[in-house]
């Protein structure tokens, strides 16, 4: 059995160390390959192109979602899955949409990894039940009404789209909100995944189209 290559990207070299430790009894697994930030992993992919990585939604940086959408790009025939202890909408679903093939919460089930690579390996899309769980969830509130409005857009993320629309900065639009970048780019990554849409412009067109604007 030729076993699976995969490059584990995590910020933290000891999670690669655990991985390699709890699956080295499973001979179709091999996680010998390390990365600690988005950019090496290009590199790696690039000059030495793994069968599958493995990659944590956290990283310095570069993030795991623009890690996603880079290597998608780059190498659309290197299977990816998503492995994190975050399993909200917004991160579960922005990776599959950047091309991931799965979504693995790390303080899942031992078995749960194994099962999760070879049923993308052989084509399929795996998600952890809790992550399966927050979309279904996460999607309950954002039905559109029949006037076309999302029930789920709050006050704040209205506010948001409309700086957004707007042309307004994070910086700018953490001081007018007085919320922190961080967070004013956790809202930006949620209505993206709410509305479907993949860029800034989709938001700016949402906002056009209800004369917010």
């Amino acid at each position: 059995m030729v076993p699976v290559r995969i490059l584990v990207v995590d910020a933290l070299e000891l999670v690669h160390e655990g991985l390699r430790a709890r699956y080295a009894g499973t001979p179709d697994l091999d996680l010998t390959a390390y990365a600690p930030t988005g950019e090496a992993m290009l590199q790696q992919v690039h000059t030495d192109t793994p069968d599958l990585v493995l990659l944590d939604v956290s990283l310095p940086v570069m993030d795991g979602i623009d890690a996603m959408r880079a290597l998608h790009a780059r190498h659309p025939q290197v299977k990816a899955l998503a492995h994190s202890l975050l399993y909200g909408i917004e991160y579960v679903n922005s990776m599959l949409l950047e091309g991931a093939s799965g979504y693995v919460v790390k303080n899942g089930p031992v078995e749960e990894l194994p099962q999760a690579v070879r049923t993308v390996m052989a084509g399929g899309r795996h998600l952890s039940p809790v992550a399966r769980d927050a979309v279904n969830k996460g999607y309950t509130y954002t039905e559109k009404r029949p006037d076309g409005e999302y029930i789920g857009l709050t006050a704040r993320e209205r506010e948001i789209i409309r700086l957004v629309a707007l042309e307004r900065t994070n910086a700018e639009i953490s001081a007018a909100l007085f919320i922190s970048e961080d967070t004013v780019k956790t809202h930006r990554r949620n209505l993206m995944t709410k509305l479907n849409v993949r860029s800034t412009a989709g938001l700016v067109r949402y906002a056009v189209d209800r004369c917010w604007v």
